[in-house]
């Protein structure tokens, strides 16, 4: 009865506040791109293959593991349908500050964040309709609210591709007043961004109280998942051990506020995924920095970068 309860409520997001999230999520992007050089990018091409790791782990491994988890415990179709969104989406915001702060390869962490926001345009919906599809539960509420690939494409590409080029384009011209807007920019929108998620929870805290602890181990043995993906794969490929750390943040830290805006774009908020995208939101955070703390205390001898 609760679950059938929870697919049913929507959750109070209005117009305002989601316009709100476009213009934070789009500036948080500008913020990372201003750190982002055409000679990172340059970088990949000479040793590419710990990108295509983690974006092989990203946009694939982790769709395609999150359907065999939902396969496994069987979650209610809004849920089930909000953690494929989830895994869709490409790496989040923060995932360079923790990067950093666990010792990391900080440049892979922000080429990896930039090729896969250009990527998520056209991944980000396949995945979800591919994967979301597959599941009849899940398939039925594609079915019922006819999503449209093409026009997440196009609100993909404003909210993440042009912010993320316009930003790029900045730093070539103006890399120092690139460097002065990045410092401030990035910090201002990403704590304005995570009040946003907050907002959302507690402008939603009735539906969160009652059904947080349903939600509450299922994003916690998603997002478990996702990292061990990220670690296991990486590790299997032989890369260094800064890039298995970039590449399991990368791959356990997922753009949930992507993920929210688009359930209420194309989902009209709908109950069960909203909440696990928006917990997700908040989850990732505690679980990045633990982790981060933890491999701080482990620093890594000079290695060469494979």
């Amino acid at each position: 009865m609760t679950e059938n309860l929870l697919d049913s409520v929507p959750l109070n997001f209005d117009a305002q506040a989601q316009w709100v999230l476009n213009i934070s999520l789009a500036l948080v992007m500008f913020g990372i791109a201003l750190d982002i050089s055409i000679a990172d990018f340059k970088g990949l091409f000479q040793n590419p293959k710990p990108i295509f790791t983690g974006l092989f782990s990203q946009f694939f491994l982790l769709p395609l593991l999150t359907f065999l988890l939902v396969l496994c415990i069987e979650p209610i179709p809004s849920i089930a349908l909000g953690m494929v969104m989830v895994a869709a989406c490409p790496g989040g915001n923060v995932s360079n500050f923790v990067s950093h702060m666990a010792g990391a390869n900080t440049a892979l962490s922000v080429s990896l964040t930039a090729a896969a926001t250009l990527l998520a345009v056209v991944f980000t919906p396949l995945n979800l309709q591919f994967w979301g599809s597959l599941y009849p539960p899940t398939n039925q509420i594609l079915k019922e609210v006819a999503l449209s690939p093409w026009q997440m494409i196009q609100l993909v590409s404003l909210l993440l591709g042009f912010p993320l080029v316009l930003g790029i384009w900045v730093n070539h011209l103006k890399p120092r007043l690139a460097k002065k807007m990045g410092k401030v920019l990035k910090v201002v929108s990403l704590v304005f961004f995570i009040l946003l998620v907050f907002l959302a929870l507690y402008n939603n805290r009735v539906v969160f109280y009652d059904y947080v602890m349903y939600v509450f181990w299922i994003v916690v043995l998603h997002n478990i998942l996702a990292f061990l993906t990220g670690f296991s794969f990486a590790k299997l490929m032989g890369l260094s051990k800064r890039n298995i750390r970039s590449i399991t943040i990368e791959t356990g830290i997922q753009n949930s506020g992507l993920g929210l805006l688009l359930i209420f774009s194309f989902f009209d908020g709908l109950g069960g995924m909203a909440l696990l995208a928006a917990f997700w939101g908040v989850w990732h955070l505690v679980s990045g920095l633990t982790l981060a703390a933890f491999w701080s205390y482990k620093p890594i001898k000079t290695e060469t970068l494979t």
